[in-house]
């Protein structure tokens, strides 16, 4: 294909994006030096935690095509998901009997219908140049992939401080989906950084895991702590937790930018079994298999019921003291697990 011809094609793969529901896409090209200088200064200092798997993947996260062969180029697209304001938000992080869940989380696990609206863009371009020899393929999280690293370098954002994909436009509440190609495309112009001397996100960390601008140490982030981690939580961070059962947004609530972001279209994005207004002692009470059935279809399964349950008996632990919630932590004891059983007896000592 020729240069003109390429160009077309850029201007039509940003077009079908749209039309598949991504509200921008962009191309850049596969050099993230800079980047993996940062990843592995990042890794050197251990911030990783027991993510074990950003060490595996070598240098496959900051150099693609070791990742997929051949690969020149970069689509990065970008899906919003924000289904309620701030302040609804801010409402249920003060609310310390509510159980806080990460709003990304809400609805419909999002690397589902991402990838598949990705492999139709696929399609659509195999369609449109009708060549056997052009390599495409879609990620959502699902590889070692600099996400952010490549959004930014084809111009849908920047990374702020919280080192959170941040947009002039749109805030930061979005997914981020790639398709790594052979096609020779031209490059979109990165962004520029426009976090000025704020600081909020640094601030409003629960855990202060900003430790530094542009610099999260996973070992203390509430992410980290209620959804990577898989044994017990630093007793440390589990009053500094709160009520935030899984995940943490507290920085992205805060960035002034997101006074722009526009609430989603996307239906599927829309919080399922009332999951953005759930009590701690009543998802507390739900069995393994009410678990499961609520959360079908959800990112949230990949925790599991034991982690569940973990969470929120530090989220109770948390709660103003009470002679409901220290019956129900008591109940939970005569069966559970050793790990649910550490967070719930430290709860109890904290409703004592």
């Amino acid at each position: 294909m020729n240069t003109e011809s390429l160009q077309d094609l850029a201007t039509q793969i940003k077009h079908w994006g749209q039309e598949l529901g991504f509200q921008q896409v962009g191309i850049t090209d596969v050099d993230l030096t800079d980047a993996e200088q940062h990843l592995e200064a990042w890794l050197a200092k251990g911030y990783q935690g027991e993510m074990t798997y950003m060490h595996r993947h070598g240098l496959k996260r900051s150099r693609p095509a070791l990742l997929q062969a051949g690969t020149l180029r970069v689509i990065s697209v970008r899906m919003d998901y924000q289904t309620e304001a701030a302040a609804t938000m801010l409402h249920m992080l003060e609310e310390p009997t509510a159980a806080y869940i990460s709003r990304y989380a809400l609805g419909r696990d999002y690397h589902k219908l991402m990838r598949q609206r990705l492999q139709k863009l696929i399609d659509k371009i195999h369609a449109a140049i009708a060549l056997s020899n052009v390599d495409m393929r879609a990620f959502v999280d699902s590889a070692p992939v600099l996400e952010k690293a490549l959004a930014e370098k084809a111009g849908l954002g920047w990374i702020g401080k919280h080192s959170n994909l941040i947009n002039r436009k749109a805030g930061s509440w979005f997914f981020l989906g790639e398709i790594y190609t052979t096609l020779p495309l031209p490059v979109d112009e990165a962004t520029t950084a426009h976090c000025g001397g704020c600081t909020a996100c640094i601030s409003i960390c629960p855990t202060q895991a900003i430790v530094a601008p542009y610099q999260v140490d996973a070992r203390r982030c509430v992410s980290y702590l209620t959804i990577e981690l898989q044994g017990a939580i630093p007793e440390e961070f589990r009053s500094l937790i709160g009520n935030r059962i899984y995940g943490c947004d507290d920085c992205q609530i805060i960035c002034p930018w997101n006074r722009f972001a526009k609430l989603t279209a996307e239906a599927d994005f829309n919080p399922r079994q009332q999951l953005n207004t759930q009590q701690l002692i009543d998802v507390f009470a739900w069995s393994e298999a009410e678990f499961l059935a609520k959360t079908e279809g959800s990112a949230i399964r990949r925790i599991g019921y034991q982690r569940w349950l973990r969470n929120i008996a530090v989220a109770l632990g948390n709660a103003p003291k009470s002679a409901v919630v220290k019956d129900v932590l008591t109940a939970k004891l005569i069966d559970c697990s050793d790990l649910v059983k550490e967070h719930v007896l430290w709860a109890l000592t904290k409703q004592s």
